[in-house]
């Protein structure tokens, strides 16, 4: 098991999770007698990489790790590689659900994941980024939104005429010279790489930022599941041109799955917080997304900070492909388990049951140890 739960950025450690759970109490219980018949095969809580999938050909993902930049000299060195992944691994609220190829994103040593690891610096420093595809199988590239770069280092071999063929490396210099949150992504073949998985959070704090109580980043995206089975072999045929997303998620996994405090992203909250999200939409739809009981005011998009006079108190913000919200509120509600949901509701589906896919929650510390916390962690498959 992992050391932390919750949506990366803010830490709560396993130990402070299970205290508020009550421990060895009835979520002791949980995951024990969820109704499934297959598990997991590798990374249970989402960490464990190494192990392979049932045929022994490639990695299972893990959730993606947020990478100081800063702290390792400015540099980090990016890969991609075969992965399998699991949006929703149990038979429990209509899986399981999962896509059996993609193409993940891996920093350093770390583990590969969807969606990519979240690459953070600060304002005013060069980030040296490596595509690293000595082991590749097909041409990459990375783009970076957002930032002010120079021209050979855009990442787009259409205009640059540089592409990081297999058996290449090549080093991109990124300045952050825009603060806020962007996105970074393959943009070689970009309709099939991103629906592979090739994406990820790109974060520059500005200078003298001050972190909220509560900050976490969170990337949605549907998905096309043909292309990732095409990928794995399966008889099936994708077509571009007409695609039609059958997966759902929120951090790469579709709800329940996105409760589960280790594999998902659950936002977790105490009360009197002051909780900051990211948003960033990795898909190809605009996703307009809700959360219960709590108003919140937009501060930022695509990493322009929004003037105190234009905000608003909201309770959705509709994100378009490739946009970035944030998101600030005060956890001043009942305490309990608020979704955290795309409004367009067939998107809240796995297959034809409701609710799935695009759905996380606000969870407060102080309802961890309620017995429908309990019930909603043994449908994600969650044991103490």
């Amino acid at each position: 098991m992992g050391n932390y739960v919750g949506a990366p950025g803010s830490k709560m450690s396993r130990r402070e999770f299970l205290a508020a759970t009550g421990s060895t109490g009835a979520l002791g219980l949980a995951g024990c007698t969820a109704p499934t018949q297959e598990r997991i095969q590798a990374g249970q809580d989402g960490s464990a990489t190494a192990a392979a999938t049932q045929d022994g050909s490639v990695p299972t993902t893990s959730p993606p790790e947020v990478v100081n930049v800063d702290e390792q000299g400015n540099a980090v060195t990016l890969k991609s590689l075969p992965a399998a992944h699991s949006a929703h691994p149990l038979e429990t609220m209509g899986g399981p659900v999962e896509l059996p190829r993609v193409w993940a994103f891996q920093a350093d040593d770390g583990n590969p994941s969807v969606p990519g690891p979240i690459l953070r610096t600060t304002e005013g420093e060069d980030m040296e980024v490596t595509l690293d595809n000595t082991d590749g199988m097909r041409p990459h590239t990375v783009h970076f939104h957002g930032v002010t770069k120079a021209w050979e280092d855009d990442g787009v071999p259409t205009s640059t005429g540089i592409q990081v063929n297999p058996g290449e490396k090549h080093t991109y210099t990124i300045p952050a010279n825009v603060p806020g949150t962007h996105l970074y992504h393959c943009h070689y073949q970009t309709h099939r790489h991103i629906e592979m998985g090739m994406y990820g959070i790109f974060r520059v704090d500005p200078e003298g930022y001050e972190p909220a109580d509560r900050e976490y980043f969170m990337t949605v995206k549907e998905w096309d599941s043909r292309l990732p089975r095409m990928a794995a072999g399966q008889d099936v045929t994708y077509d571009p041109q007409n695609r039609k997303p059958d997966v759902f998620t929120v951090n790469g996994k579709s709800a329940p799955r996105t409760l589960h405090p280790e594999a998902g992203s659950p936002v977790i909250v105490s009360q009197g917080d002051q909780v900051r999200i990211h948003f960033v939409n990795a898909g190809y739809m605009s996703h307009p997304l809700h959360i219960h009981n709590h108003r919140f005011q937009r501060v930022e998009k695509d990493g322009g900070v929004v003037p105190e006079a234009a905000r608003h108190d909201m309770d959705v913000t509709n994100v378009a492909p490739a946009e970035r919200h944030t998101i600030e509120f005060t956890a001043d509600s009942d305490p309990g388990i608020f979704l955290l949901h795309c409004h367009k509701v067939n998107h809240v589906m796995n297959g034809g049951f409701y609710p799935g896919g695009m759905l996380g929650g606000v969870v407060y510390e102080e309802a961890m140890d309620t017995e429908i916390f309990s019930q909603l962690m043994e449908y994600a498959g969650y044991e103490a």
